[in-house]
This record gives structure tokens, sequence and C-alpha cells, in this order.
């Protein structure tokens, strides 16, 4: 066998597995749509408002309701206090990060 051969056949069950993880997927969303359906319904009982991200910071909670400026409560040359402060990115304003 050759090395290209090899390598279509490496490739094909690549492709291959990459296709079954989608159908995979697929039956995960359906098993769990009704589990999904009862999480809609406690939300709207108990009138929760949005994701909550991280727990460590209020500024790394949700995006959308971060304060912009309590990442840089001691000044803006700060060192991050919490790790997850490295993992969201700066927000968005006016179409470019601030």
């Amino acid at each position: 066998m050759r090395k290209s051969d090899t390598f279509l056949v490496l490739a094909a069950v690549t492709l291959a597995l990459f296709g079954l993880s989608f159908a995979d997927a697929m039956r995960g969303v359906g098993a769990a749509r009704e589990s999904l359906a009862r999480k809609m319904e406690m939300v709207e009982q108990l009138g929760l408002t949005d994701l909550v991200l991280f727990t460590e910071a209020r500024y790394t909670r949700h995006p959308s309701q971060a304060d912009l400026h309590s990442a840089f409560q001691d000044h803006p040359f700060a060192l991050e206090h919490f790790p997850s402060g490295s993992l969201l990115p700066p927000p968005m304003l006016n179409g470019r990060r601030s």
C-alpha cells in the first residue's frame, strides 16, 4: 500500500467520524429537548434574567451586564484578581474593542 492510499483511507475515516459526531449531536439535542423545556419553564417561574458565565467577579458574570470599569477597581494597570477575567475578551464598543 502506498503512502497516498494510507492518507486517503485515513482522511475518509476521519471524515466519516466527523459526520458521525454531527449525527450524535443531533441525537443528543433530541434527547435533551424535554429537559430544556423544563428548564425554560423554571426560568419563567423564577424570573431569571441572564446566564452566569463565571461566579468570581461581577464583571465576568455576563458580558452584557458588566460594569466596564469594575475590572480596574484600583487603577487601569492593576493586575487581574480573577482567572476568568483573562478568558473574556474586552467588550465591543461602537464596533471595536475597548
